[in-house]
């Protein structure tokens, strides 16, 4: 193998190296995610609407607001040193919960959050609800980061998210009637 081909062959190996020290695991994004009391933020603050019951856990996730890693896998982002944050909580009693996540600094997320009903860890469009920033109207693809994002200040920034359930074929709010 000629000697110039030895480096190129290790700056292409690195990436999967980096990716394969760091284990996935649902813990990955906690820390980082979980805000502090009487910290100033800057933190988004989300108002859970739309709830359908009180079974499982919310999760809630942020993301960088772009297409490719919208919804990327959390080992990948991290490995690549990008934002992923993450809140994963029991469904609070209450009819609107708020959880809190922390950011890494002023700017736009693309942020989702799922009501993880079977506690699987896992969205099943069956079961779950899922709402993402801007409440986008879903359907059979995930949305754009551009429409799942919201802008968070130096402070606080309270965004509300409305979760979509199953009707029929698609997913979407539940209705008030109900």
């Amino acid at each position: 193998m000629p000697a110039a081909a030895v480096p190129l062959l290790s700056a292409l190996a690195l990436p999967l190296l980096a990716a394969a020290t760091i284990p996935s695991t649902p813990d990955l994004g906690k820390a980082e995610g979980q805000c502090r009391p009487n910290e100033p933020g800057p933190a988004f603050l989300v108002t859970v609407a739309g709830l359908k019951d009180h079974k499982g856990n919310l999760k809630l996730e942020v993301y960088p607001a772009n297409d490719d890693d919208f919804l990327e896998d959390d080992n990948i982002l991290i490995s690549a040193g990008k934002t992923f944050r993450r809140v994963e909580v029991p469904v609070p009693a209450g009819t609107e919960p708020q959880l809190c996540i922390r950011l890494p600094g002023p700017g736009t997320y693309a942020v989702s959050l799922l009501h993880d009903r079977n506690e699987n860890r896992k969205f099943n469009w069956t079961i779950d609800g899922i709402g993402f920033a801007g409440n986008p109207h879903l359907g059979w693809g995930k949305p754009k980061a551009s429409k799942a994002s919201a802008r968070a200040g130096d402070g606080l920034t309270h965004i509300t998210i409305v979760l979509n359930y199953r009707h029929g074929l698609g997913v979407a709010p539940l209705r008030k009637d109900r």
